[in-house]
């Protein structure tokens, strides 16, 4: 594993100099790509149709999917929702810039603080002359110092909180934590439609500046609670009469959420800079299986270390760049988009960065396989009692820590990919081996504070 230490600021500093945009380099003169992330909220890993799933509809999912390049092994960077959003924007693995578990409200049961050292995204891409939007869940800080806006952030249109109480009235625990920048707002409507329409909006807004634009839409969708719009859950129902309920409130959501990202496609065609729009999709952990989640093959889901908490779907979208219908087996993770985006805008990764780039795979060009350890970190309370739980893969190898009271696990992906078998007794070479890089990014992750400064 990597010994490098966070990102800092200053750090920004010294290598923003040597920053050459790739759109000068390998696309023309001042076409930088703009970047659209695209990041769902507890999406299944087979919970949209192109994967195969005969019981939902997903035909814009679908097309950035075929249109583009399906990646078959991603994973998000824990089965919970902040530290993979903090991995997302920082590019390293999330305890290491103090997000190893749930932020929330209150602060007794939050489990993370993003790390005042921490470079994110925007930042970085600023040093190039990029803008940046987030539109929907933030879910990395309540209040400033750790408000988008206070961490590189040009704009923000959504929401601060980890989940809505209610998709029409967006209150946590009766706190309204909507926001458009710093100030607060109350708005009419669904979070999804909203979110759609902010996102639209940036897109025509950012589509007439001669300024290449990042823009983050994290949708909150299909989080619980399962309440789509009424019109959508009549629609799966007539289609699927058998469907359980809460299957069929799951998938109501998915296809409205579907839907929105299809108005958002369309805005950047009608924009005219589809072609020049690097789109990533993603969710941010597996699906929750109490909501009727499907996760394909794999072991269980959301919050849990197996398979079906970790790997989540991933599709990047760039016409006339990625080949339609291209697969790729690369091994990634969600701190790799980070990495991938800076190269794709021609800045440089700056030091400290956990992830590696995968442009050249979306690209069509060789690329070797990252040979790397790859951990996935989850703290959390009640009956956890604030422990960690975690998981190291190497090559195919993977050592699990599901249950923080629990003895560990070994599995062998390869010949087990639904993890049946606990191997630890019969390969101690490699548990030892596992143990040892769990281990040593545990110490290294212990450098970092994940709660909040004291105050006087």
């Amino acid at each position: 594993m990597s010994q490098r230490l966070p990102v800092t600021i200053a750090a920004l500093i010294a290598f923003a100099s040597l920053s050459s945009p790739v759109g000068s380099r390998a696309y023309g003169a001042d076409t930088r790509p703009n970047i659209l992330i695209i990041l769902a909220d507890d999406l299944g890993r087979a919970d949209y149709s192109a994967y195969g799933t005969k019981d939902v509809r997903t035909p814009n999912i679908d097309r950035l999917f075929r249109g583009g390049m399906t990646f078959e092994n991603f994973y998000a960077n824990s089965c919970v929702c902040s530290p993979t959003r903090a991995a997302l924007l920082t590019g390293c693995y999330p305890d290491r810039v103090g997000v190893p578990g749930v932020i929330r409200h209150p602060p007794s049961n939050s489990w993370g603080y993003l790390a005042p050292s921490a470079s994110l995204l925007p930042q970085v891409l600023k040093a190039s002359g990029y803008h940046s939007t987030i539109v929907g869940k933030w879910h990395l800080g309540l209040e400033a110092p750790n408000t988008p806006c206070d961490r590189g952030f040009d704009a923000f249109h959504g929401f601060l909180g980890d989940m809505m109480d209610d998709y029409l009235t967006h209150r946590r625990g009766g706190v309204n934590y909507m926001r458009s920048d710093r100030d607060v707002i109350d708005p009419k409507g669904h979070a999804t439609d909203l979110f759609t329409q902010w996102a639209c909006d940036a897109i025509t807004d950012r589509a007439r500046a001669e300024q290449p634009f990042l823009l983050y839409v994290a949708y909150n969708a299909p989080h619980d609670p399962l309440q789509p719009p009424q019109e959508w859950l009549d629609r799966v129902r007539k289609r699927e009469p058998e469907m359980a309920n809460n299957r069929a409130k799951l998938v109501a959501l998915i296809e409205h959420m579907d839907e929105g990202i299809g108005q958002i496609v369309q805005t950047l065609e009608k924009s005219g800079i589809a072609e020049n729009t690097l789109v990533l999709f993603t969710s941010d952990n597996g699906g929750l299986l109490n909501s009727g989640a499907n996760d394909g093959p794999y072991r269980s889901g959301k919050t849990h270390m197996y398979e079906g908490g970790l790997r989540v779907p991933f599709a990047a979208y760039w016409p006339k760049h990625i080949a339609p219908g291209s697969v790729t087996p690369r091994v990634a993770l969600t701190m790799d988009t980070f990495a991938t985006v800076a190269e794709a805008a021609g800045v440089a990764v700056p030091p400290g960065v956990d992830g590696v780039s995968f442009l050249p795979t979306l690209l069509g060009r060789d690329q070797p396989e990252a040979d790397r350890a790859l951990y996935f970190v989850y703290r959390e309370g009640g009956v956890r009692l604030g422990r960690r739980t975690q998981a190291v893969r190497k090559g195919d190898w993977k050592l699990v820590l599901d249950d923080p009271f629990g003895p560990p696990e070994l599995f062998n992906l390869k010949a087990d990919p639904r993890e049946t078998t606990n191997v630890m007794l019969q390969q101690r070479a490699v548990f030892n081996e596992l143990a040892t890089l769990l281990r040593d990014m545990t110490q290294r992750a212990g450098a970092v504070p994940w709660q909040p400064p004291l105050r006087p």
